[in-house]
């Protein structure tokens, strides 16, 4: 009774957008041309063709990947974090997001040849969306991102088979199992351009969980995860606590370095606890609370805490790419890795971090550098037994928030 009441309770967050939906038709490109901004990605998608260029693909799954490049135009005057969507089809590119070029990529010489011409200084984006996503959702979030937060990255969108349905969590579930293989391989091969410096992969909601599970793969495969893979950013983490201490410990060593956004207050990951028998979701840990700052410190991981960041949706699902200031971060700060200690970091009133152990506010109360705690974490030591460092044996209860 108590787990129907809260569905219920959670319904009307949980509800549809209201926005159009076949929305990746193009528009003229003359009608994007004056007072927009374009971003150009590269999708890699294990979902199945529509067969309808209105949608592209849909929420089934697909035995092989595919590629394509995708251009969205963005209107010059938006307030940022935000997504305008269409309200009807076709958009008007002077007030909507809107796609403005759709062309599919069949061979890997294609891909390789739209990465030439697209490097920003080496630099590569791998986004992963969550939970209840259409392939738009995931184009036109990534295309606000990578807009607001300034970032010089190539970004290239891997979205998996979500049914985006919210009674589909348990087919999205294993559809991201189902996709962790080909985001190994989709990493490895952009890994192995020699246009490419470095990756950073940002990963949303149950998202995360596939791309650990990729770097995990990779980790046993290799014995470690590719040196290019730099940074991995975990926003709102869906993922059950004792399996991420499993999973990043199987990642081998050197680890990529890892930073995680979590929220107390994150409505999704209190209903994605309930479905899977009131397990802890990384994502909703109080990373200045013990046992989890001991043992992040431990780890090596930054946990950045959004509880008090103002959210856009009713779940406070999505503050990572809702806050101007918090998606600055990621473009800005932690891909270029540069440390989170500066005093002039303005993230909003109360936004903590949690570095090397050390609790900081980076928000409008920005408190001075504490230099050695992070210093030592950005040498980036091999962590080591993470496993007992994030689970010593403890009480699942005592883990929760």
């Amino acid at each position: 009774m108590r787990i129907l009441r809260f569905l219920l309770a959670a319904l009307p967050l949980l509800g549809g957008c209201g926005h159009a939906v076949g929305v990746m038709a193009p528009v003229p490109q003359a009608a994007a041309s004056a007072g927009t901004k374009q971003v150009d990605m590269l999708v890699a998608t294990t979902r199945q063709p529509s067969g309808d260029p209105a949608t592209l693909f849909n929420g089934e799954r697909s035995p092989k990947p595919y590629l394509t490049d995708v251009a969205v135009s963005i209107p010059e005057k938006r307030q940022a974090g935000t997504v305008q969507w269409p309200k009807r089809v076709p958009a008007d590119p002077k007030t909507e997001f809107a796609v403005t070029r759709v062309r599919q990529i069949d061979t890997l010489a294609e891909g390789r040849a739209w990465f030439r011409q697209h490097i920003e200084g080496g630099h590569a984006l791998v986004f992963v969306h969550g939970f209840n996503n259409r392939y738009e959702d995931a184009v036109f979030r990534l295309a606000q991102i990578v807009n607001d937060s300034g970032m010089q990255a190539t970004p290239i969108l891997f979205t998996w088979p979500s049914r985006a349905q919210l009674t589909g969590y348990e087919y999205d579930k294993e559809s991201t199992n189902y996709s962790r293989t080909a985001l190994e391989q989709a990493l490895r091969v952009l890994a192995q351009d020699p246009n490419v410096k470095d990756i950073t992969i940002l990963a949303h909601s149950m998202g995360t969980w596939l791309a650990m599970e990729s770097l995990r793969q990779m980790g046993i495969r290799d014995g470690h995860v590719n040196a290019k893979i730099r940074d991995v950013i975990l926003a709102s983490p869906d993922i059950d606590i004792q399996v991420f201490a499993k999973q990043f410990a199987e990642m081998g060593k050197p680890a990529p370095k890892l930073t995680i956004f979590v929220s107390q207050d994150d409505r999704a990951l209190a209903a994605s606890s309930f479905i899977t028998g009131n397990v802890s979701r990384l994502g909703a840990i109080d990373p200045s609370a013990e046992p989890y700052r001991s043992r992040l410190e431990k780890a090596g991981i930054a946990a950045i805490d959004l509880t008090k960041v103002k959210a856009g949706d009713g779940l406070h699902h999505g503050k990572f790419a809702e806050s101007p200031q918090i998606v600055q971060l990621i473009g800005q700060r932690l891909m270029t890795g540069q440390p989170l200690t500066d005093p002039n970091i303005s993230l909003g009133e109360g936004v903590t971090a949690v570095v090397g152990g050390t609790v900081r506010t980076i928000g409008t109360v920005a408190a001075t550098a504490v230099t050695a705690p992070v210093a030592a974490l950005e040498k980036r030591p091999p962590p080591s037994g993470v496993d007992e460092t994030l689970h010593s044996g403890a009480d699942p209860k005592a883990l929760s928030n």
